[in-house]
């Protein structure tokens, strides 16, 4: 069974009672996982800005040299 949190009312949710739409995040695999959807967003989203401030300070391209060869 899946979990999903409802962002509009802030409760868990199981695939039988799943809303549709953009209010669920998820698929979470324990309902623990589902209760902490937002703060899992916010450290995501805090390490991607990072990882974006790197990428642009380094010029927005790998430092001369590097490849994926």
């Amino acid at each position: 069974m899946s979990f999903w949190y409802n962002v509009d009312t802030g409760q868990v949710e199981t695939d039988e009672n799943r809303s549709r739409g953009e209010q669920v995040l998820g698929p979470y695999a324990t309902e623990a996982e589902a209760q902490a959807a937002l703060d899992t967003a916010h450290k995501k989203t805090e390490q991607w800005d990072s990882e974006d401030r790197d990428w642009n300070e380094r010029g927005g391209s790998a430092a001369a040299g590097d490849s994926d060869a």
